[in-house]
């Protein structure tokens, strides 16, 4: 698993339970979120177009609003590297 140094990817708890899993991991350079390009662009793009506007009651709320974002995010949303396309038909013809 690659991430950032953040205290909760560096946890012990974490570190533990992934290495009884038998996965590895490897954290990028402090102070360099571009080593880490893809989960740091959805991480912007979450906060900025679905976090920042919510103010959640509940936990279930929490959970039904971030996997309705995430879904739009993967099947509707225009991605521009991707020719203002969504991610999901672009993965399946490229699997085509």
């Amino acid at each position: 698993m690659r991430s950032d140094n953040g205290s909760e990817f560096t946890a012990i708890a974490l570190r533990d339970w992934l290495q009884n899993l038998n996965i590895g991991t490897t954290y990028i350079e402090p102070g360099s979120p571009w080593e880490n390009g893809y989960c740091e662009s959805f991480n912007a793009h979450m906060r900025d177009e679905f976090l920042n506007g919510e103010i959640f009651d509940t936990l279930t709320e929490a959970e039904i609003l971030t996997r309705r974002w995430v879904d739009t995010y993967n099947t509707i949303r225009p991605h521009g590297s991707l020719g203002y396309r969504p991610p999901a038909p672009q993965a399946v013809r490229a699997s085509a």
